[in-house]
């Protein structure tokens, strides 16, 4: 075995035995409390605000999509799919593809719908398929590829679903945006070794697509020799949200780092972030991995944290409902300093060129792994807890009126 294959090797099997720790440091951990029944009140810095919980039993959910009639669609990481619809939960939605849940992040993901939805009634999701003596992106042989499908939701039930997207040697999570242009982005992770930043391999990437799958004339390597042609930037460990900031005509990006490092990326098509050669984290055995924090020609975060908060999704407010908060940044956490039970939901000040000024952590006391935030229709903040008894959250103005 070569040199190269050795170290990936090895660093496989080092991230299987963290994998493993961390599954059951999760699960053997400091209880997680139940949610109350009623709604709970905070003081925050800049308003008071009411936290309902509007839906439980949602088993470890992912992603969250509102619909025209501001109902909600639910991702269950074990591969179901839940309708959120006047008070209530459905039961799973039929039509769905098999996906495989071959370890405690692995399954269905992320939830888009297309810019015409009105029209064309099309859903977009990322999952992982179950494919013999595929790559899982932690080596060869793991059974599962990334992939992304889309169906015609009618309310009730998907059809004519089809894969569209095959990500081959991508690892596990995965997240999407559609571009103004009406393009796809998807992310992968790019752990371990070096492969963020193999220009033929697609893990540690954001790559872009059209809505059928097929690669954009205008990608940023596309006929550049020894580059695959959907890359659109490179050098990622986890990504784990992608948005658009309409302001600015940006794309924000959230990554985990590894013990500590976490950050926050403005995506730059052809841009290299770094990984693994630069990062502010620590290897979980102590050492800074790697021992630079940067390099000449790679992409510096605009956010970051030491200690990790493991972060997760995010969203810019842009409504009037929670006065105060427009224009912040607001992103979840699943633990902080690697400790079990400390999830949160953070709020990030900026002044007017995005330079940080001030964050705030909410929910802490709560103690879940906050998966994923959106702003609603309604202009208010709506949050889901990856739990095995998971939850769907709404975050209000205290002097809103109760429902």
């Amino acid at each position: 075995m070569s040199s190269g294959r050795l170290r990936i090797a090895l660093a496989a099997a080092a991230a299987t035995v963290f994998a493993a720790s961390a599954f059951a440091q999760r699960r053997g951990g400091i209880p997680v409390p139940p949610l109350p029944d009623g709604p709970i009140e905070y003081q925050t810095a800049e308003l008071d605000i009411r936290v309902t919980v509007l839906a439980r039993g949602l088993e470890n959910p992912w992603s969250l999509a509102f619909l025209p009639d501001e109902s909600i669609l639910i991702t269950e990481r074990p591969g179901r799919l839940r309708h959120f619809r006047d008070g209530a939960l459905s039961d799973p939605i039929p039509g769905m593809p098999d996906v495989v849940t071959d370890n405690f992040i692995s399954g269905l993901h992320d939830i888009k719908l297309h810019p015409d939805f009105e029209q064309n009634r099309l859903v977009y999701m990322v999952y992982n398929k179950a494919v013999p003596g595929a790559s899982s992106g932690r080596g060869p042989g793991g059974g599962r590829v990334l992939t992304v499908a889309r169906g015609a939701f009618d309310g009730n039930a998907l059809t004519d679903v089809e894969d569209i997207i095959t990500v081959d040697g991508a690892s596990t999570v995965s997240r999407m945006l559609f571009l103004p242009d009406g393009t796809l982005l998807v992310s992968t992770w790019g752990e371990p070794g070096e492969m963020a930043q193999d220009t033929n391999g697609l893990s540690g990437k954001i790559l872009r697509y059209n809505d059928d799958g097929s690669i954009p004339d205008d990608n940023p390597f596309v006929g550049v020799e020894g580059y695959r042609p959907e890359i659109y930037t490179l050098g990622h460990r986890t990504p784990e949200s992608l948005v658009w900031h309409e302001p600015t005509g940006q794309v924000w990006e959230s990554e985990m780092g590894p013990n500590g490092g976490d950050e926050i990326n403005i995506i730059v098509p052809g841009g290299n972030y770094g990984w693994p050669y630069v990062s502010l984290g620590r290897s979980y055995a102590g050492p800074f991995q790697p021992d630079k924090f940067h390099r000449d020609g790679m992409i510096d975060p605009v956010v970051s944290w030491v200690p990790s908060i493991s972060v997760t999704g995010m969203t810019f407010y842009t409504g009037e409902r929670l006065a105060g908060w427009t224009g912040n940044l607001f992103i979840g956490g699943v633990r902080y300093g690697e400790i079990p039970g400390t999830g949160r939901l953070q709020r990030i000040v900026f002044n007017e060129n995005m330079e940080e000024l001030r964050r705030e952590s909410l929910l802490e006391d709560l103690r879940v792994r906050i998966r994923d935030v959106r702003q609603g229709p309604d202009e208010l903040l709506y949050v889901i807890t990856d739990e095995r008894d998971g939850a769907l959250l709404r975050i209000e103005p205290l002097d809103s009126p109760e429902s």
